[in-house]
């Protein structure tokens, strides 16, 4: 089967599940799938997927993979031993063909109960469509273009550029995404020195030795709308929230869900001191981060001391290009997702599974890219918009 571990998915989930336990553990959430690539056939593949998901929906947390998890600083201890007692139930998850040849995907039920169901079921069907589409995949190519990103990673120059796997759910293959890291690990070589930071993926970080990597995602985020005090102040009580939970720990913000303004509306002096940076996700990169260094600079805190971290579909060179023009003048992170697990030479699928409600309302992204945002009630869209003043092409 796809998916044979709990731990094949992104620590995030577990850093934001592990909020949930504690802070929401009654709320009820909805979460929808999207296919951004127009027209892809996935409705004859829904047999096969809903098989893969009952195989995932059997597996629970083997004591080696919570023994692990107890010894990252961050992860508590009755949290672990939560997992311990946890699997994710079918009856919270609905995988419907559409008249269209498209798929639907619908999700919903207890927050802290299917909050683990997005990684590992958009890998499934990643993995389902590209071995009924490419039944003799071209691995030779693959390699090729990995021999490529590697070469242009060691040019002289850029010893210190340093970058993270981001690439479990839009993956060819789990095959091909252990052969991609552990080709990295042995190539760029990993801890102080080396030029691979580490990945999102707990599996792999725990079966190569590599430095799990995450905090929070938009989910989060979208979720304060509905558990917060007012929408106003939901992006504040989010982060408030993230705060007290760990103390400090786990200091990088995200910074596009209610459009780039808001944010620096909200990241204050307060924000600016307690957490260790901000992650891009959508618009324009480099314009960010003249802007976030600009901001700690206005609230006397000094950008050296910071990290900016880049997520956002970035291929090698585009990453060379961000780490040239900002080096020294702020510490950099970069997560390459798709790019580095899924460039075969086939068009990758675009891909997406997003929380659309929360305690019966709906909660949404206003991105600083078009397209980006997801949420099926316009209304609602309008109103945050209002609310956070954001232009409507956001």
């Amino acid at each position: 089967m796809i998916i044979t571990s709990l731990l094949d998915t992104d620590l995030y989930k577990f850093t934001m599940m592990q909020v949930v336990l504690h802070q929401f553990p009654g709320a009820q959430v909805e979460y929808k799938f999207k296919c951004r690539n127009p027209g892809v056939p996935l409705a004859p593949f829904v047999k096969e997927i809903r098989e893969e998901i009952r195989s995932l929906c059997s597996l629970n947390f083997k004591e080696g993979e919570l023994q692990y998890l107890r010894s990252m600083r961050f992860i508590k201890s009755d949290f672990v031993d939560f997992l311990g007692l946890f699997k994710l139930n079918e009856k919270y998850i609905e995988v419907t063909p559409l008249p269209s040849g498209e798929i639907d995907i619908t999700i919903q039920g207890p927050w802290l109960h299917t909050i683990l169901f997005e990684i590992p079921v958009l890998a499934i069907v990643n993995e389902v469509f590209f071995r009924n589409t490419q039944k003799v995949p071209d691995l030779m190519e693959g390699r090729r273009r990995l021999d490529t990103k590697i070469a242009q990673l060691q040019a002289q120059g850029l010893e210190t550029l340093k970058i993270a796997d981001y690439g479990t759910r839009r993956r060819f293959s789990r095959a091909w995404h252990e052969e991609v890291l552990r080709v990295l690990s042995a190539r760029l070589g990993t801890g102080p020195t080396g030029q691979l930071a580490g990945t999102s993926n707990v599996y792999y970080a725990y079966v190569l030795g590599l430095t799990p990597l995450g905090t929070m995602a938009h989910e989060y985020l979208q979720a304060c709308q509905a558990l917060g005090p007012r929408l106003r102040d939901s992006q504040v009580f989010a982060f408030e929230s993230w705060a007290k939970e760990y103390r400090g720990d786990l200091g990088i913000a995200l910074s596009d869900v209610y459009g780039f303004n808001a944010f620096l509306r909200d990241f204050d002096l307060y924000f600016c001191k307690l957490f260790d940076g901000a992650r891009h996700d959508s618009g324009d990169p480099f314009s960010w981060a003249e802007r976030m260094i600009a901001h700690y600079q206005h609230n006397r805190v000094d950008p050296k001391t910071k990290t900016l971290i880049f997520s956002d579909g970035l291929t090698i060179p585009r990453t060379i290009e961000l780490f040239e023009q900002f080096r020294g003048r702020c510490q950099l992170a970069f997560g390459v997702g798709t790019n580095l697990t899924n460039d075969l030479g086939y068009e990758p699928l675009q891909i997406v599974i997003k929380m659309t409600r929360c305690n019966g309302q709906p909660v949404a992204k206003l991105s600083d890219s078009p397209g980006k945002g997801m949420c099926d009630d316009e209304k609602y869209l309008a109103y945050l918009r209002q609310v956070f003043e954001v232009a409507s092409g956001a």
